[in-house]
């Protein structure tokens, strides 16, 4: 949810209310306004993130086929740093739309295409890139906790007595899930200096995330490192969940396609 300034009425009032206000609004379709651009980017960015763990597998395990807990660790957080190459761009331009769509007068930006443009006419590439180091605060470390905390799950959902050893879709998805939200109990924090940071203006923060969250902590407080987890969590648990039912799929269609792969 966008930062509402002081003494700002602010368009929504909590998770529930935004839901309430955007279907009398626009209907239940409302509640998928927007999605073409998620869509077309979530793809490539868990394609880049799954190719950087496995990756990962193959530079810090003795035996990648028997991981240890925290070779699994290491190559979670290495995948982090190859989605950041895509993340941080992506949700700088996703920010400024968002605030923007709050905004009272004309419109700075007309789309995505335009932000960049204008970006880089007033930065350079580095302003495209504003909040990439933040970015990586918040992907390493939460990647390293979500691939981790799925192969815990895997293992503990496993059926010692199954001859192939495989989980069933419903483990599979609980797993998933669970990974999932792990990985934004570690990422919130960061993801809102992030999405400050990354919103704010030229100047507005002349030391970068440092001056983010001395702001944050003097106005409200450690809890406000927090701001928005209810939505986050809602979405967590069945978007992972469907994430590695689709991983798992993915890799048992091409062991069967292309054996020697």
């Amino acid at each position: 949810m966008p930062h509402v300034t002081s003494g700002a009425t602010p368009m929504y009032y909590g998770t529930f209310d935004c839901v309430k206000k955007t279907v009398a609004a626009d209907g239940i379709f409302g509640l998928y306004k927007g999605m073409g651009a998620p869509i077309a980017g979530v793809a490539p960015v868990f394609a880049i993130c799954f190719f950087g763990y496995n990756l990962g597998k193959q530079l810090f395990a003795k035996d990648p086929m028997n991981l240890r807990k925290h070779e699994i660790l290491l190559a979670g957080m290495f995948s982090g740093i190859f989605s950041t190459a895509i993340l941080a761009p992506g949700e700088r331009i996703k920010c400024l739309l968002q605030v923007q769509s709050n905004a009272i007068g004309p419109l700075k930006y007309s789309g995505p295409v335009d932000v960049l443009r204008q970006l880089y006419r007033e930065g350079g590439i580095r302003s495209i890139f504003k909040g990439t180091a933040a970015t990586l605060l918040r992907d390493v470390p939460a990647s390293g906790v979500y691939f981790l905390s799925y192969e815990v799950m895997k293992n503990a959902l496993r059926n010692p007595h199954s001859k192939n050893n495989e989980l069933s879709v419903g483990k599979t998805l609980f797993a998933g899930g669970m990974a999932g939200i792990f990985n934004w109990l570690i990422a919130i924090p960061p993801d809102v200096l992030k999405s400050r940071l990354q919103s704010a203006s030229e100047g507005v923060y002349p030391n970068g995330i440092r001056s983010v969250f001395s702001e944050l902590i003097a106005k409200e407080g450690f809890l406000g490192l927090y701001r928005g987890m209810t939505p986050v969590m809602l979405r967590a648990f069945p978007a992972n969940a469907a994430c590695f039912l689709g991983y798992e799929v993915a890799l048992k269609f091409l062991d069967y396609a292309f054996p020697g792969l």
